[in-house]
């Protein structure tokens, strides 16, 4: 008896926002070499075909359309017997707009299914894009296999997993475009386990590659099998295809163990982190090199050796030597000196924009005894020895105490009196507040950077340009209830004086 096997291509691709033209045709690479290694069937991340996040591009119905037409023409080209497609994009469907993933085979767009759990918060607010779309089942691939199709932050509870199992799934496909930052590998892992857990399926989880404004997507794609044993790892931060080879025995699908790629933790990832994101940032804006305006400032070191390392030293030139437009970058607000010479206002781009004193410092001390996977840069190039931050001498306090301050202002949204209990000095937390909120219609007007922490995901803190009010690190005020008679009366019901 024949066993039944499958041979899936996973293409961690790197898409260019609004792009169709390229990304439909780096999609038919990308086939044609899945062709190559076997594959019957190749699947691509989330809204792949048109780059995510999309943003208010998919209120515009000229770009939608052009969307749907981009999947038309790869639909009817999978006529030639190669392997089918599973691509995200934009749907429109009996008047309402979907984030969608397609099935194209046969010539034929043969499924589409829309996104069910849209994130209504943070920098994406697909809630307030995309209509929500129905409890799915599977889809049937060439007769022989049901595939549960989830999208995203499907993945985020069980609802739509559980639904996929019950209704016949056998494998689990996770399209997804999350974002790095501090930790998301145990959190991504988390939570496949826990879909695997409930469903007793095998997952293959793909990950959109590439920077992308204030966020970079690192990959870092995976199966896990049945039983959770990880059967195959795709490397972070790099472009990658790999088809994997799948049985049923048993009654049950398997993936067979294939490539483990070591995924790089901690500050190597924060670094490389940056320099994805230094280099996409660049490349899709059309740039041919990079213009950097600096004020001999104490991270400029590193965010120079970030460019070198990112595109090669002769596409980097500084402001006095540029002669010519480029994209700048800059590792804090220019001087009016500098934004003449570059003739800009203000940087593109700043890839150090949201890390701490003590994240700088330790990016550069590990830059001086490491060169990066991918660097373009001499491997003898060097960085100068660390000077003291700013911060340190105008509050007069350790660089290590004010970051430690501020991750608990900024990361955990925390109270001025909660950090002075923590044993912070009171009046050095009310001064890094009160600079927090006072410069806010700085960061507003400086160059964008990525984000990388504990709170990426979070919208930033939207303080009015102008107010006057100041926290203190005083014990919060408590309420004297006794004061009150009532409070959110139903309507018609009066008050009693």
């Amino acid at each position: 008896m024949t066993i039944p096997t499958l041979r899936l291509a996973l293409a961690q691709s790197n898409p260019r926002l609004g792009d169709l033209e390229f990304n439909a045709a780096r999609v038919r690479a990308i086939r044609a070499e899945a062709a190559g290694q076997g594959a019957e069937l190749v699947m691509l991340p989330e809204l792949s075909l048109c780059g995510y996040p999309p943003g208010d591009l998919v209120l515009m119905p000229a770009f939608v359309e052009a969307c749907r037409k981009a999947c038309e023409d790869l639909a009817r080209e999978t006529a030639d017997g190669g392997p089918a497609l599973l691509l995200g994009l934009p749907w429109q469907e009996d008047g309402a707009l979907y984030n969608a993933y397609a099935l194209l085979d046969g010539g034929l767009i043969q499924s589409v299914r829309f996104k069910v759990a849209l994130p209504a918060h943070g920098p994406f607010d697909e809630a307030r894009l995309f209509a929500q779309g129905p409890l799915p089942g599977p889809v049937v691939f060439r007769g022989k296999v049901r595939l549960g199709l989830a999208i995203g932050e499907d993945l985020a509870s069980e609802e739509v997993c559980e639904c996929l199992a019950e209704t016949g799934g056998e494998i689990l496909l996770a399209a997804d475009a999350s974002p790095y930052r501090l930790g998301v590998g145990d959190e991504r892992m988390n939570r496949i386990v826990a879909r695997s857990v409930e469903t007793d399926l095998p997952i293959a989880y793909l990950n959109q590659l590439g920077g992308q404004d204030e966020h970079v997507y690192d990959g870092a794609s995976f199966v896990l099998n049945g039983d959770r044993a990880l059967a195959l790892q795709l490397p972070a931060f790099e472009t990658a295809l790999v088809t994997s080879e799948w049985e049923r025995a048993g009654g049950s699908w398997r993936c067979r163990p294939g490539r483990l790629a070591v995924i790089p933790a901690g500050e190597e990832a924060e670094y490389l982190a940056c320099m994805l994101a230094l280099r996409d940032a660049v490349e899709k804006s059309g740039a041919e090199r990079l213009v950097f305006a600096s004020e001999d400032e104490s991270d400029a070191a590193l965010c120079m050796a970030l460019a070198r390392d990112a595109l090669g030293p002769e596409r980097v030139s500084s402001a006095g030597t540029a002669g010519g437009a480029g994209f700048v970058i800059g590792a804090r607000n220019l001087t009016r000196a500098i934004c003449d010479a570059v003739g800009v206002d203000t940087a593109d781009f700043n890839p150090l924009k949201h890390l701490y004193a003590t994240q700088v410092e330790q990016l550069a001390t590990l830059r001086r005894r490491w060169l990066p996977p991918g660097s373009l840069a001499p491997g003898d190039m060097a960085l100068p020895p660390p000077s003291a931050p700013e911060a340190a001498a105008r509050y007069a306090a350790p660089v290590e105490q004010i970051d430690a301050i501020l991750h608990l202002l900024v990361e955990g949204q925390m109270r001025l009196s909660e950090i002075a209990a923590m044993g912070h000095p009171a009046a050095l937390a009310e001064a890094l507040a009160a600079r927090v909120a006072s410069t806010h219609h700085q960061r507003r007007r400086s160059a964008p950077g990525i984000r990388i922490g504990l709170a990426a995901l979070r919208p930033e803190r939207r303080y009015p340009l102008i107010h006057r009010f100041s926290e203190t690190a005083r014990p919060p005020h408590q309420p004297d209830r006794a004061l009150v008679k009532g409070v959110g009366k139903p309507g018609g019901e009066g008050f009693d004086y």
